[in-house]
């Protein structure tokens, strides 16, 4: 399968519907990932799973799927000996929640998804590792009793806190330096408590500055008095954080120990987003399970293209047991590109897997290959027209094909002259059913369906047009060769019946009395006599009179340059009675018509008036006879015109 075929097919725009129900980012891209599969047990599997998901769906819409991105994140970095953060530890208990509800989840699914609900069970016990984390972390935060040594250390900072509030409120009241202050409120700079001093009272109070306002008239110091329970403080927090970071790695040690089981705990999450993705888009379309088969027998049943929705016309398809080669005749726009991009689709969407929009009972092939050759491939950048790229990909085809080999090909032969077009079309149908392949094509030449009637194996069909609605039903018919309805149309819409037949004998070289359809009476009135009346006075086409064609006149000697060549010449004779005239080209004299003749050089301008032109057209031999002979005659010495 090429990207041409999915392209064309829509396949990856069927696949992007469906990574739309996916919940995470990996489902998603495993989604417009999927290929169409060839093992007939594989995929009757894949389908059997997409069946129970879907009557999961129908029970309850709410799976517990989690995301899965920062938990392969998380475990990579942990992998690093890197500690997982207090605030990240938030996102894996939430997986490790989800996995239990996963579980809990499927338990009662199993009378309607044996095979599905299992699925669950390969997720492991990780309930130990969910209760250390639960035990450990509050909030994105390390719990004070996730060791008692951070609670005491916790404990400690928090006396010192208050002794250091207490200490600095006892300061700003205090007399001594009330008078000094700015403001009686203790200020906090870089997690350090300092008294907001007036400028001038600088050197009044001994202590560090740690910051002043934006006039400078304020200081803010930390006095001395406060320092040494400042440092204190410090030192009990860098001591707190090794706790905490000690308790981190300690988590992280043991979410590492249960790797194995929380990696198939993914797995089976992104298992379960993918199944139920496609469950979701099959219940959308309506979808039912197709049966498979290797006998390259396809039978649909009130099938419809999942891109046009509502608008789809169903359509059934039984083909393959006695023929390999169906030719799909009809109107444009009544159906036929549709009827074979939704054979092809649905042929992908069932090898990949997936359940296709048709009724119950519907049966699909298992195809090697899809090959097809849709619409206008006209490419600028190689300069090819629409019927050259086509035949380029249809050669691509021939070269490709095998027994195993599904091909769809829409008006082949078109583009190019409908005689050799269609020779071609025939040819190339012919070569493709002898390689083995399953054909549908479309075609509007009628010698093809001829071709259709008499070749074994090969089945005519067409779409069926309402003539009196002049509206196609896009019903498929079996065993009947299609018109293009042209003159069905024409003789609906008022042609006169005259005209009709006409058409009718040039094109198939035979009558059909479509007068007769038509009561004598009705085509005297105006609407359709004036359509072939003639006036008898009327404006006749002026003969053309007959010209004799100007002749290009040159003389003997002329310089000419042959046009199609641009070889240059010297005129011998001529012209003849049809403009040819007789040029020496090197040694050598040819006829060419004056057509493609080209004066360069006039004669005169060559060559003195007395000029003798044997020199230049006969030979030496020549002209030493012809010397003989003018001085006396010569028994048996004969001069050669030519020479």
């Amino acid at each position: 399968m090429n990207k041409q075929t999915f392209d064309v097919l829509g396949f990856q725009e069927i696949l992007e519907d469906i990574s739309e129900f996916a919940k995470t980012s990996k489902g998603k891209e495993s989604i417009k990932s999927i290929q169409p599969q060839q093992n007939k047990r594989k995929i009757e599997g894949m389908l059997e799973e997409v069946k129970e998901a879907i009557e999961i769906l129908k029970i309850s819409s709410s799976i517990p799927i989690h995301t899965l991105d920062e938990m392969e994140f998380l475990i990579n970095q942990a992998k690093k000996g890197m500690h997982i953060r207090a605030d990240q530890f938030m996102y894996v208990l939430s997986f490790l929640q989800h996995c239990l509800k996963l579980k809990q989840f499927m338990k009662d699914k199993s009378y309607v998804a044996p095979h599905v609900s299992l699925y669950a069970e390969s997720i492991g016990d990780l309930s130990d590792v969910e209760a250390k984390i639960n035990g450990a972390i509050r909030h994105g935060q390390v719990d004070d009793h996730a060791s008692s040594s951070l609670a005491y250390l916790r404990r400690q900072l928090s006396i010192l806190l208050d002794k250091l509030k207490e200490k600095s409120q006892q300061i700003v009241k205090s007399k001594r330096y009330s008078s000094m202050l700015q403001e009686t409120v203790v200020s906090e700079r870089n997690g350090r408590f300092a008294l907001a001093v007036k400028r001038e009272f600088r050197n009044k109070i001994q202590g560090t500055v740690l910051d002043t306002s934006a006039s400078g008239a304020t200081l803010f110091i930390e006095p001395i008095e406060l320092q040494a329970i400042q440092g204190e403080i410090e030192l009990m927090k860098i001591s707190e954080e090794q706790e905490v970071e000690r308790i981190l790695y300690e988590l992280t040690a043991g979410l590492l120990t249960n790797e194995q089981m929380i990696l198939i705990a993914i797995d089976t999450f992104h298992h379960y987003d993918v199944l139920f993705a496609k469950a979701a888009y099959s219940r959308k379309i309506d979808a039912s399970i197709p049966l498979l088969n290797e006998d390259y027998f396809l039978e649909l049943k009130e099938a419809r293209h999942p891109m046009l929705g509502a608008k789809a016309v169903p359509l059934s398809i039984t083909f393959g047991e006695h023929h390999r080669a169906l030719v799909i005749t009809g109107p444009n726009t009544g159906g036929k590109t549709v009827t074979l991009k939704t054979v092809g689709l649905l042929t992908l969407m069932a090898q990949s897997g997936l359940p296709i929009p048709a009724a119950s009972g519907s049966s699909i092939a298992i195809f090697q290959n899809v090959y097809l050759d849709i619409g206008d491939g006209q490419s600028i950048e190689q300069n090819l027209s629409t019927f050259s790229s086509r035949l380029v990909n249809i050669i691509e085809i021939l070269r490709a094909t095998n027994d195993r080999s599904l091909v769809l090909l829409d008006e082949l032969g078109s583009g190019t002259d409908p005689g050799e077009g269609m020779a071609l079309a025939i040819v190339i149908l012919e070569q493709l059913f002898l390689k083995g392949a399953t054909i549908f094509a479309t075609t509007h030449y009628s010698e093809m369906k001829e071709f259709a009637d008499k070749k074994d194996g090969f089945l005519n069909a067409t779409m069926e047009f309402d003539v009196e609605s002049l509206q196609p039903t896009y019903r498929l018919l079996f065993g009947q060769s299609g018109k293009s309805q042209a003159f069905a149309i024409a003789m609906k819409l008022g042609l006169h019946p005259k005209l009709i037949e006409k058409a009718h004998q040039i094109t198939y070289k035979k009558a059909a009395p479509f007068e007769s359809t038509i009561d004598h009476a009705q085509l005297k009135l105006p609407y359709y006599d004036k359509q072939i009346s003639i006036n008898k006075y009327a404006r006749k086409t002026a003969k053309k009179t007959q010209t004799k064609p100007v002749i290009l006149q040159l003389d003997q000697g002329d310089h000419v340059i042959i046009t199609e060549t641009a070889e240059s010449g010297i005129v011998y004779k001529g012209p003849d009675a049809n403009g040819e005239y007789i040029i020496q080209i090197k040694n050598e004299k040819k006829a060419i018509n004056h057509k493609r003749l080209k004066l360069n050089i006039k004669r005169d301008e060559l060559y003195p008036p007395d000029y003798d032109f044997n020199i230049i057209f006969k030979s030496k031999e020549y002209r030493k006879i012809n010397k003989k002979q003018q001085k006396r005659h010569v028994e048996n010495l004969w001069l050669d015109s030519e020479d």
